[in-house]
């Protein structure tokens, strides 16, 4: 069936401006967290890197313990509600982190637990988030809709990292913290706002629910083996982001404000790609993908051979574009390919199994670092993504899956409308 010349802008659903709202705003927070929580770590008494890697970790292992149990949620009920009550677990834990480092009485065991509270939020979120998108948005607007989605969210974070360092260097990691559990606050109110209907009550019980969301995760080759490259790729990532990369420009390449500049234009090569990936039309979308992770190897690579800081910077815009060419097609792969009603569950083994090394990473960078110097550790992780990223490609699947034309089928109608059925009485796909 031939697209339309002209179609009406998203923008101009009401339901789709809600999450896109919701989702510029928080993430403009995380931009200022990202920076913040780090230096704020480091900036206190007793700050070393092993303390570092155990505060973060803290943050990233409730996301692998909850992850599952997010997914199941999200396919029971109203994926919009639980969205909102993820936001605001979010606003009271970076609440509690900003008021600890602005007060200087910061126990690591609090610390700790604050950090868990975030990781929470965001392992309730994630799921519904990407499983709310096929709700909100026609078939045939996906690519799209993801595509956009993930321009307004890296815009809004390159100017929560533009500001970050000078946040940080002129009012204290505290006020960052703050700044960001606000943005969590205004999200929640959004998010509330965004009516998805709730889902018919379910006999089975969660065990249940799992197991079917595994076969359906199992049964598709492509995708374990994708989520089997990101289960390495991720590790190396968050070690990069969350502790090699601050101390090593902590070290010798300008500290915060140098590191702020790296990672923004990394948020600039973001832009790029989602505006890219909203267009371009590919027919092989998870070869594509996947050969996109091997630029995001480069930045740790040069880190670790000690180039400078714009050579770097180049490298993490190259980073953002192909990150996000990747994240647009992966995710718009997955809402086409997976039956909506077990869409979450499959998203959230997704989320499990790409998140299931990144505690190991965290914790092991800082002492490894300490042991082996940053630079070689830095080297080691780029190492690891190119040959994880080598091996998926072997796979059949990943090479041969073809995009399939999606019917143009309407999003369901907003809750509270007249002619509305409950959003997961019906299979999509």
């Amino acid at each position: 069936m031939p697209e339309p010349l002209h179609r009406p802008s998203l923008w101009r659903n009401h339901q789709f401006l809600l999450l896109a709202s919701a989702r510029v705003v928080s993430v403009m927070g995380n931009g200022f967290a990202r920076v913040a929580l780090a230096f704020a770590v480091l900036s206190l008494p007793g700050a070393s890197p092993g303390r570092l890697s155990l505060v973060l970790a803290c943050q990233t292992v409730p996301q692998l313990l909850f992850i599952l149990w997010g997914g199941v949620l999200a396919d029971r009920m109203s994926r919009s509600r639980l969205m909102a009550m993820a936001d605001i677990l979010g606003a009271g834990a970076y609440g509690g982190l900003a008021a600890l480092v602005l007060t200087g009485d910061a126990p690591l065991l609090l610390l700790c637990a604050l950090t868990v509270a975030a990781g929470t939020a965001t392992a309730l979120f994630s799921p519904a988030m990407d499983g709310a998108v096929p709700l909100v948005v026609p078939a045939a607007r996906l690519q799209e809709a993801n595509g956009l989605l993930r321009v307004g969210t890296n815009i809004s974070l390159l100017l929560g990292l533009a500001l970050s360092g000078v946040a940080v260097a002129s009012m204290g990691a505290g006020w960052a913290l703050a700044l960001n559990a606000l943005s969590f606050g205004v999200s929640a109110v959004l998010t509330w706002l965004l009516r998805i209907g709730e889902r018919p009550p379910r006999k089975t019980s969660g065990w249940t629910d799992l197991r079917e969301g595994w076969r359906e995760f199992a049964s598709r080759q492509w995708l374990w083996v994708v989520v089997g490259q990101y289960t390495l790729v991720v590790a190396a990532l968050n070690a990069f982001a969350g502790v090699l990369g601050p101390l090593a420009t902590q070290e010798g390449l300008g500290g915060a404000r140098a590191w702020s500049v790296i990672v923004a234009a990394q948020a600039l090569g973001a832009v790029v790609g989602a505006g890219l990936a909203a267009r371009v039309r590919v027919g092989r979308p998870i070869l594509v993908a996947v050969l996109a992770t091997l630029p995001m190897a480069a930045p740790m690579a040069l880190m670790g051979a000690g180039a400078p800081v714009w050579l770097i910077a180049a490298a993490m815009f190259a980073s953002g574009l192909s990150t996000d060419v990747f994240a647009v097609l992966w995710s718009t792969t997955m809402q086409r390919e997976v039956p909506e009603e077990v869409l979450s569950r499959v998203i959230s083994y997704d989320w499990f199994g790409s998140l299931a090394f990144a505690p190991l990473g965290l914790l092991v960078a800082g002492p490894a670092a300490a042991t082996w110097g940053t630079g070689p550790v830095l080297v080691a992780c780029s190492a690891v993504i190119v040959v994880a990223t080598l091996a998926a490609l072997a796979a059949p699947q990943v090479r041969a899956l073809r995009t399939r034309a999606p019917l143009d089928r309407p999003a369901p109608l907003p809750l509270g409308s007249p002619d509305a059925q409950p959003a997961g009485g019906e299979a999509v796909g």
